[in-house]
């Protein structure tokens, strides 16, 4: 439990600071270095690499976008009722809800443009920070790894299912940056607000368990 609030307040700080940069505009040139790094120089329209990575990048986008997301949540929502693990569901739902809330908030917040300095490779109509690819895909994918890899049988499987939650999470942030709709301090942004938010509902809910609050053996806190 100790473990898990330090490292929930770290990524909570990590976001503070990042925020603090984006509003005193210090990360801006960086920002665009990374963006026109990542494009053909002679053609901004182009990003480096063989012709079949921004294809790739553009599936593998929508693993964070609002479509596959919720799906996604649907689909483990669906299973966790059908398992009568109520507890791990309204977790979900918490998570989930809350993290899209939170995410519309701080976009609204602090309200900044998109990149202008490369085009954009795939549609996007809201402000840019933070990510929101980034920070649901960290609420869903790695509360929903939690959920597995708790249930998992020995630490071989929960490596690796926690470490396929991470990869899914790191690599749908890095497409954004790719297809130059966010600057990389918004995927960082997002990443950070994102576990810190997840670790919450999953603190949240192992405090209720040791509490008595609730007793079922949910998929978060174990095997039935």
């Amino acid at each position: 439990m100790l473990a898990g609030i330090l490292v929930a307040v770290v990524f909570a700080w990590l976001f503070a600071e990042v925020a603090d940069e984006v509003l005193e505009g210090e990360r801006q040139h960086w920002d665009e270095m990374v963006l026109l790094s990542l494009r053909q120089a002679n053609d901004r329209l182009t990003p480096i690499g063989p012709s079949w990575m921004m294809e790739s990048a553009k599936d593998l986008t929508a693993l964070g976008g609002v479509t596959i997301i919720t799906f996604v949540n649907v689909a483990a929502f669906g299973y966790l009722a059908l398992r009568g693990k109520w507890n791990s569901f309204w977790l979900m739902v918490l998570s989930v809800i809350g993290g899209a809330i939170g995410t519309t908030v701080l976009k609204d917040l602090f309200g900044r443009t998109r990149p202008s300095v490369v085009p954009h490779l795939v549609e996007v109509n809201s402000a840019s920070f933070p990510s929101g690819h980034s920070m649901l895909a960290a609420v869903t994918y790695l509360t929903i790894g939690a959920m597995l890899a708790r249930a998992a049988d020995g630490t071989h499987q929960k490596v690796y299912i926690i470490t396929l939650a991470i990869l899914v999470t790191l690599i749908i942030g890095l497409t954004r940056i790719y297809l130059g709709v966010h600057y990389p301090s918004d995927v960082l942004g997002g990443w950070c607000a994102g576990i810190s938010w997840a670790l919450l509902c999953l603190l949240i809910a192992k405090f209720l368990e040791r509490a008595g609050v609730v007793r079922e053996r949910s998929l978060i806190h174990g095997r039935d």
